[in-house]
């Protein structure tokens, strides 16, 4: 791996990881400032709101797995795919229609 290489992706882990250190940072500070019992209804509605930002990953991670290329359904569905692209279709030409193929 080259040295930009490894670089670019020291870069863009930090930069994702920057948000959740500031976040859990915030909470510390905020934390010595609530009372024990209000504390525990906002930890929970914030656990709730992480875990509905992390659904479409996990939906997508798991449509993946299913679907995917590497599924025996994706794999399926890709060779599907490649045996139609030469059947035709909409886009093809009627080759017994001569006034489609008029030249000259």
């Amino acid at each position: 791996m080259s040295q930009d290489q490894s670089d670019r992706n020291w870069v863009e882990t930090s930069a994702s990881f920057a948000p959740a250190v500031l976040g859990a940072a915030a909470g510390v500070i905020v934390s010595d400032l609530m009372h024990r019992d209000a504390r525990r209804p906002v930890a929970f509605a914030l656990a709730a709101i992480g875990l509905c930002a992390l659904a479409p990953s996990a939906v997508g991670f798991i449509t993946d797995l299913l679907v995917g290329p590497e599924s025996r359904h994706g794999s399926q569905k890709t060779l599907r795919r490649i045996r139609d692209a030469g059947a035709g279709g909409a886009g093809t030409l009627d080759l017994e229609d001569d006034e489609q193929m008029f030249v000259g």
